[in-house]
């Protein structure tokens, strides 16, 4: 089976959860006797792990070779976006946009490209995302003219209008990867641009995938599609090979507890900052870690300097690769106090790695998990408890970090991938079904 996939990142080019989770998958297929994935990404750079796909297609290599582009029989409403700062790829819209609309028609559209007859792309997530989502539909319909695969599997709201592209031309069934919604980003405040998108992707999907039974209620739900045609598929976790003494510690003796992720509301960043309040209250050997970055990022450093707190809070800034372990290494609690988390995979890294892992059971990853504790993202009294209880008692912290890697441990991509694959086969099925009526 021949998988033309439509990601936004790949590794080590990400800014989070959708590009490891990605590349994860993509490894996870790689395992299957009769799976090979075409990747294509809005811009590739060369040093991507291509081991476990046939190729990885940069849309900015690909070189049209007609100018002309026709949208036949649709009419697509695109956005341009006129913005200071850049964006993330789950970052509240409304904070960040300021939206005019360009109509793109069923006539034809001539458009720009450089003298091989390419189109630019940053791969990026600043000013011209939504202009990047369009051009990366045009380049779809061109790869999903000129290659042979059997089905095609798009990545979040980013990547469906290129997977429906591709759709559109070649007449393959199209699966479509739901790693969040708008409703997840914006705390209910929705795009009204974004969620069309999404929709649209979800209407014309022959199946959907999401990560937890979490994000599949809100698609039924607040999006109206039918529940047969979705499956849930959890994430996984990549293991990861613990590297040799390389004389690292962490130079204190004191507890460290970290948390990982972006610096905005849809993470909760307020209820850690509370919570550590609550414990520093109780003990002052412990130090707090707010790895990562976001908009709420110097809200964060404020409330903590408010709260007298700010000698023993540190903010790294975002971490990559590498940095990310050795932060879980140094570190005696993880907690994700996320307000809504599709699904969360930095609690998997962390108990693989050994650390005791608190999660808010507003989170996806909560439905697969035992071996975790979990609180309300709002109950920072419970979770203040539950991090005082791990770094009071080392039997208790000793108890989570043996059944929670030996939990993680069996969450491997490969189960994923199967139950991926399983998708793939009633997609073809009901595009097969369909092609007879």
């Amino acid at each position: 089976m021949k998988v033309l996939m439509f990601g936004w990142e790949f590794p080590p080019h990400i800014s989070g959860g959708l590009g490891t989770a990605s590349y994860g998958l993509t490894k996870g297929l790689a395992q299957l006797d009769d799976v090979e994935v075409l990747f294509v990404v809005p811009k590739a750079y060369g040093d991507e792990d291509n081991s476990a796909v046939k190729k990885i297609i940069g849309a900015s290599d690909v070189s049209i070779s007609q100018k002309k582009i026709r949208f036949s029989n649709t009419e697509h409403q695109f956005t341009s976006l006129e913005v200071e700062s850049n964006l993330l790829p789950y970052s509240t819209p409304e904070e960040f946009w300021k939206l005019t609309e360009q109509r793109v028609t069923a006539q034809t559209r001539f458009i720009q490209t450089d003298s091989e007859g390419k189109l630019p792309f940053t791969g990026k997530y600043g000013a011209n995302l939504l202009e990047e989502i369009a051009n990366y539909a045009i380049v779809a319909e061109y790869i999903g003219r000129e290659y042979d695969f059997d089905v095609i599997h798009a990545h979040d709201w980013l990547a469906y209008p290129a997977g429906i592209a591709a759709k559109k031309v070649s007449g393959k069934p199209l699966v479509i990867h739901v790693h969040a919604t708008d409703f997840d980003r914006s705390g209910g405040s929705v795009n009204p641009k974004v969620y069309s998108m999404e929709r649209e992707g979800m209407e014309i999907a022959d199946q959907i995938i999401t990560v937890s039974n979490l994000t599949r209620n809100i698609v039924i739900e607040k999006y109206g599609i039918d529940p047969a045609k979705i499956t849930t598929v959890y994430n996984a976790v990549e293991p990861v090979e613990k590297p040799e003494n390389k004389g690292f510690s962490k130079g204190i003796n004191e507890k460290i507890v970290t948390f990982l992720g972006r610096i905005t509301m849809q993470k909760g960043p307020e209820y850690f900052v509370e919570a550590a309040y609550q414990v520093l209250r109780r003990t002052d050997n412990v130090r707090f870690v707010m790895a990562g970055s976001g908009d709420m990022m110097e809200k964060m450093i404020r409330r903590a300097a408010r709260l007298g707190i700010a000698d023993r809070f540190h903010f790294t800034g975002f971490l990559h690769g590498d940095d990310v372990f050795d932060m879980f290494r140094m570190s005696d609690v993880y907690v994700m106090p996320s307000v809504s988390e599709p699904f969360g995979i930095s609690p998997l890294e962390a108990m693989m790695s050994d650390v005791p892992t608190i999660i808010s059971k507003q989170s996806g990853v909560a439905e697969i998990l035992t071996h975790a504790i979990k609180v309300d993202f709002w109950d920072i009294n419970a979770m203040a408890d539950a991090i005082y209880g791990i770094l009071k008692y080392p039997a208790l912290s000793a108890m989570f970090k043996k059944y929670g890697k030996e939990e993680v441990d069996n969450l491997q991509w490969k189960q994923s991938a199967e139950h991926v694959h399983q998708v793939y086969l009633s997609a073809l099925s009901s595009s097969k079904s369909t092609l007879k009526i």
